[in-house]
């Protein structure tokens, strides 16, 4: 499951807007929302291309979208 609340840190800190994101990642807002809160799953394709455009290791990348529920 994705860490919405980590995501949602890492847009912030990268200085990204979510619509710049959602076209780089050509989704419509609305299928950006549900994948951030978990109504549907990001793509491996989509996961890499946030890892780039958000700067992330590959550990936060792993802690963001592999998030388990209780950790």
């Amino acid at each position: 499951m994705t860490d919405t609340a980590e995501l949602n840190a890492a847009i912030a800190r990268a200085g990204i807007t979510k619509k710049d994101l959602v076209k780089a990642l050509g989704l419509t807002y609305a299928g950006f929302w549900k994948k951030i809160h978990n109504l549907s799953e990001f793509k491996a394709t989509e996961i890499k291309k946030l890892q780039e455009l958000l700067k992330l290791s590959d550990e936060e990348r792993d802690h963001i979208f592999f998030a388990e529920i209780g950790d």
